[in-house]
């Protein structure tokens, strides 16, 4: 064996978090995703899919370079949802949650991390205490909608995306309800992303090497064949993470 051949990297590899459908769009547009980012930006993802009940298999998502909770609520197991987003939270692992991933994100947060035990999902939870909602549904459906946020200078998202001003598609029904936001900020997570009338689409965690949530879905932006910049983002986060 000749020592002094330097050990190549291992392609990346990504966990596709959710319960594949041939129904849900954004499940259908990520190997597109996928191809584009290695034909046009040469990289190389190799994904793997975990539905939301083997997430929460003890290891599930440890050894991955990214993991991508993706949209497609309710999850067959909110639990296995959230023991991948605080494997990701907790190992430094790369993470992109998007639409319900996004919600899910600030549901592990508030529990796990803010002591909110009974932060609840409304969709998921439909009878719980409406003082515990912490996902709520929203008060203008944004099922097919397109919109304006308002991105904060300096943040992850800034970065990733080049701008302080982007136009953002959505398909969800629910959102995070206000009263518990300054707990989760007091904790740490930033919420760097906001519609014209100040709702939150963005939240990211500074003390994380890349932990990303939107509430819009970046897969869905033109016609797949030029990956999101934020989708970008994280197949560039997974590389580095190979790389460690």
């Amino acid at each position: 064996m000749n020592t002094n051949t330097p050990a190549h990297p291992h392609v990346p590899r990504i966990a596709l978090v959710g319960d594949r459908s041939p129904h849900v769009r954004s499940h259908v547009r990520v190997p597109v995703l996928l191809d584009a980012l290695a034909e046009r930006d040469g990289i190389a993802l190799d994904a793997y899919w975990i539905p939301s009940v083997d997430a929460g298999a003890p290891g599930a998502v440890e050894g991955f370079d990214a993991v991508w909770v993706l949209p497609g609520s309710p999850y067959a197991s909110e639990a296995g949802v959230l023991a991948a987003i605080r494997t990701a939270r907790e190992d430094g692992i790369p993470f992109l949650g998007t639409c319900a991933g996004f919600q899910h994100a600030l549901i592990e947060y508030a529990r796990d991390v803010c002591g909110l035990e009974r932060a609840a999902h409304a969709e998921n939870d439909p009878t719980a205490d409406a003082h515990d909602l912490l996902i709520a549904p929203l008060a203008c459906s944004l099922v097919g909608h397109e919109g304006v946020v308002r991105v904060t200078p300096g943040s992850l998202a800034e970065k990733a995306l080049g701008a302080e001003r982007t136009t953002e598609r959505y398909h969800c029904d629910y959102g995070p309800d206000s009263r518990h936001l300054d707990t989760l900020r007091a904790h740490g997570l930033r919420f760097t992303g906001a519609d014209e009338e100040g709702g939150i689409r963005i939240a990211e965690l500074p003390s994380h090497p890349f932990f990303l949530a939107t509430l819009f879905q970046p897969e869905l932006a033109g016609d797949g064949t030029v990956p999101h910049p934020l989708v970008r983002a994280l197949a560039v986060a997974a590389t580095t993470h190979a790389r460690t």
